[in-house]
């Protein structure tokens, strides 16, 4: 059962934090890799979503996984389906036990990897088709057949959430592995790179981070705070996702107002700190797969309000402040409330650090994926 393991991966733009898909991919190969295994990822060629600025050298290896970059068409719509085509062939071909593909898009080409006899999982990080860019269209269709395609080739489908998995049961009588994400315990920063570039200090905004995305509801977020009289700024933190489009329609939205600030995608050490340094973190969600940046706002001590569907409903618990989904004026006051109830927010602060990371343990999630793995092959 201790055999050391040949794991391949795909479905990830790279190892870094474009998204949801890239964190989890990069958590769950450093610990694989640290457990003795041999991991290599098949990343995308070309250029970070939020610009080439972040681009990382395309280094063969990362903390000692194995990184591979495929060929990849960088035109709207067809970078995910050449990049995920050209890994399922590599991974086919590979020296592998288990092939690991994530999200339902890259999922279209589990069969690939399956016809040539290799053991297939498939993580689902959210009902993709369902958000705004792929309601329609090839997108549209690609993806739903990337989750039939799973459902039908691969050997094991890991959620990350029970209303997910209740899903795949009712939809295709199919039964799933339920694994969440993890989060790590990180150290608090003291406000000082955000302080010397946007002017924030400790408590003195509402934060928002995470991509620029309709379904991400921060069109209500920032109705409900121009309606708001407080001295703090809503800062909005994240890149857009391929397109400019709506970044640019959020930007008009909030003219006027020069307490929201736009700080465009951030990482690192101002990344740390925004999440530091937050009165509020704020997820106003309409769609969610399980969102990595709510368990990471909570483990910095964050009070959190969020929106009442159940991927981030069930992550808070009764540990952060809840609002109707789409429902700005319901946004308003839960957000009114806490900007004049230091109390309260102290209060979900106290709590917020132990909870999350007592419950949402990366540890835990690769010990459970590995065990996934061996009993497939064993």
């Amino acid at each position: 059962m201790n055999k050391k393991l040949r794991i391949a991966m795909f479905g990830q733009k790279r190892l870094s934090r474009e998204g949801g898909v890239e964190i989890v991919v990069k958590e769950l190969a450093t610990r694989m890799m640290q457990n003795g295994h041999e991991v290599t990822c098949y990343n995308r060629s070309g250029h970070h979503v939020s610009g080439n600025e972040f681009d990382d050298t395309q280094e063969e290896e990362y903390l000692g996984i194995k990184q591979k970059f495929v060929p990849t068409i960088e035109k709207k719509g067809l970078a995910a389906v050449s990049a995920s085509f050209f890994a399922a062939l590599y991974c086919a071909f590979g020296k592998y036990d288990i092939v690991h593909i994530h999200a339902e898009g890259p999922a279209f080409f589990c069969w690939i990897p399956k016809l040539f006899r290799k053991k297939v999982i498939v993580t689902i990080h959210g009902i993709d088709w369902q958000r705004e860019k792929w309601k329609s269209g090839f997108g549209s269709k690609f993806i739903r057949q990337g989750e039939k395609n799973a459902v039908k080739y691969a050997d094991e489908i890991i959620v990350l959430s029970k209303g997910v998995q209740t899903y795949f049961k009712n939809t295709y009588g199919r039964e799933t592995s339920f694994i969440p994400n993890g989060v790590v315990r990180p150290e608090v920063k003291k406000a000082k790179v955000i302080t010397e570039k946007f002017g924030l200090t400790k408590d003195s905004y509402i934060l928002f981070l995470g991509r620029l995305v309709p379904e991400k509801g921060i069109r209500y977020l920032i109705e409900a705070f121009k309606d708001i009289q407080t001295d703090k700024k809503l800062v909005i933190a994240g890149g857009s996702s391929d397109t400019d489009e709506f970044a640019n329609e959020l930007r008009e939205l909030a003219k006027g107002d020069e307490r929201i600030l736009f700080t465009g995608f951030v990482q690192g050490q101002e990344l740390e700190e925004l999440y530091s340094n937050a009165y509020i973190y704020t997820l106003p969600s309409d769609l969610e797969g399980m969102p990595l940046s709510l368990l990471e706002a909570m483990s910095y001590g964050n009070c959190c309000l969020v929106s009442d569907i159940e991927e981030c409903a069930k992550v808070v618990g009764t540990h952060a402040q809840v609002f109707k989904k789409s429902d700005v004026i319901d946004l308003k006051k839960k957000l009114g409330e806490l900007l004049e109830n230091s109390e309260l927010v102290n209060k979900y602060k106290s709590n917020a650090m132990d909870y999350i990371c007592d419950k949402y343990n990366w540890e835990i999630v690769v010990k459970n994926t590995l065990q996934l793995y061996k009993n497939e092959i064993y």
